[in-house]
């Protein structure tokens, strides 16, 4: 791997997410990824964000997603995120 994904994996890792101007500022201290890398990269973020995500769904907001789960029209874009709060809550416990 690269200097510039190594480094960009350590700040990820240590923060949980990366901006736009990290990964541009890394990119032009220490050179461009690999088509590769990037995918890698961009999975890493999302498996961090879904970590973090998980973590932070609480009670309230887990009834609150019932709540909506019960009066808003099955499909519709507000039940489907209803219903992954509700997962997520579910697999965090």
């Amino acid at each position: 791997m690269s200097a510039t994904y190594d480094k960009l994996k350590a700040l990820l890792d240590t923060q949980k997410s990366l901006s736009d101007d990290d990964i541009a500022k890394a990119i032009a201290t220490d050179g461009e990824m690999t088509d590769e890398e990037k995918m890698k990269l961009e999975a890493d973020k999302l498996e961090a964000a879904k970590t973090s995500a998980t973590a932070s769904v609480t009670m309230e907001q887990y009834l609150e997603a019932c709540k909506v789960l019960d009066t808003a029209p099955e499909g519709s874009d507000e039940y489907k995120k209803a219903e992954a709060l509700v997962e997520q809550y579910e697999k965090g416990q």
